[in-house]
């Protein structure tokens, strides 16, 4: 039943921040769909892109599923609207519930609604560093590097990360 194997991060930086991870996690991997493999450690995350706004809680989590990728992120912004996200008045702004698919398979995709791998994630020290904490040897189907890799070569300025205990 289970065929795919997917990655998926997940990030607030409104309310109960830690809360609505956990609650957007426990809801993806509740509906029979998905079940949960793996969860790298929580993070506190700088802003990146709009700097003028709180730090964020971040994670990423991997995931089995039977969802094709098109369903998975419907999944995904069913269970951002359900926690109360409204449409982002501000891109990259401030959220209280984002929840995007990192990797699916090995799957590349390059359509008006989805991009896999998600286009920005080798970029993103807040979605790489979870990775290496559960496989740094994972690899980006596109720039055939791991993830360790990635993160090693990402430039140190404006994308501070802090392990919440």
């Amino acid at each position: 039943m289970f065929v795919h194997t997917a990655f998926v991060g997940v990030g607030s930086n409104l309310g109960q921040k830690q809360d609505n991870c956990l609650l957007g996690i426990a809801e993806l991997t509740s509906n029979g769909h998905s079940r949960l493999l793996n969860q790298s450690r929580l993070y506190r995350t700088e802003p990146v892109d709009y700097l003028d706004q709180d730090w964020f809680v971040n994670c990423v989590v991997q995931i089995v599923t039977c969802l094709d990728p098109f369903e998975l992120l419907a999944v995904l912004q069913d269970i951002q609207k359900k926690a109360g996200r409204i449409s982002d008045a501000i891109r990259f702004g401030p959220r209280i519930l984002d929840m995007d698919v990192i990797f699916f398979d090995a799957t590349v995709i390059d359509h008006p609604d989805l991009t896999l791998p998600h286009p920005r994630m080798h970029l993103r020290r807040f979605v790489l560093k979870p990775l290496c904490d559960m496989d740094p040897t994972l690899r980006h189907p596109i720039l055939n590097q791991t993830v360790q890799q990635l993160l090693d070569n990402l430039e140190d300025a404006g994308q501070g990360i802090v392990e919440l205990s």
